[in-house]
């Protein structure tokens, strides 16, 4: 069993940054590196994957907060009325974040005129490393807490064990990123592995979703008993699935943006 801790905030003059931030800065300055190396290997044009990454962290934490606020937590926007929109750095959703991610690039890629095809594989092995990162600031601060069990990969919280789910993604997301890394090498499945990952992830989610807290005052909202990131999770794999389904050339050419769209 794992003990439960605490890192306490790094104080920086009257700014307290916790642990959560720092690894989730960490996170997204991996994969914007990687999303350059990645495009220099292949002799890509660079600069689309230079100027992105700050359209989609802010898309993203705008599509996160907003989904925070509308379905896990409608609570607090009931609350603390319309200004809780604005604070968007109170209450994040990683699906949200997804959404919102995913959004800019369709905008940011078609407004360059860029087929986001050629960038796919690229992206597949940035975010997944540097979602990776950022899910180990989940488990730091343990704001993912699960149903009470007696599993080994347990986390010792005050009122018992708990599944621990920020811990969990973490390691779904390095399994994924070793298995991407790995058909990257081989080239066996080129211009497939962000399918690949959406269907991956969004499996692992699914069911692992199960496992989240239900008898704590802060749990999660639930729709004909799943949660809001249980319905994104199908919609990746609905995406990841057809996209798998094409064949090799028609996948090389369609943009995942347009259907990551379509999806919904």
């Amino acid at each position: 069993m794992i003990p439960y801790f605490l890192i306490p905030p790094l104080q920086i003059g009257p700014v307290a940054v916790q642990s959560f931030g720092i690894l989730a800065a960490a996170g997204v300055s991996l994969a914007a590196a990687l999303l350059v190396r990645g495009a220099r290997r292949r002799a890509l044009d660079e600069t689309p994957l230079r100027d992105f990454p700050v359209w989609g962290v802010l898309a993203g934490v705008i599509g996160g907060h907003l989904v925070h606020l509308l379905f896990y937590h409608p609570e607090e926007l009931r609350e603390g009325g319309v200004l809780q929109l604005l604070r968007v750095w109170d209450g994040l959703s990683s699906t949200g974040g997804v959404l919102g991610g995913a959004l800019a690039a369709a905008i940011f890629f078609r407004g360059r005129r860029i087929p986001f095809s050629r960038y796919a594989d690229v992206f597949a092995l940035a975010v997944a490393p540097g979602w990776a990162v950022a899910r180990l600031g989940c488990f730091s601060v343990h704001d993912h807490p699960g149903r009470l069990t007696s599993f080994a990969l347990a986390v010792a919280f005050p009122d018992g064990p708990r599944h621990d789910l920020g811990l969990y993604d973490a390691l779904v997301l390095f399994a994924l990123t070793g298995l991407l890394y790995a058909l990257e090498h081989r080239r066996t499945m080129q211009g497939r592995l962000l399918p690949i990952l959406a269907v991956g992830y969004g499996a692992a989610r699914f069911f692992l979703d199960f496992l989240r807290a239900t008898d704590l005052p802060y749990s999660d909202a639930r729709y004909f008993g799943l949660t809001p990131a249980q319905f994104g999770a199908l919609v990746l794999i609905a995406y990841g699935m057809v996209r798998l389904a094409q064949p090799a050339r028609q996948a090389a050419v369609t943009s995942p943006v347009t259907s990551e769209t379509r999806a919904g």
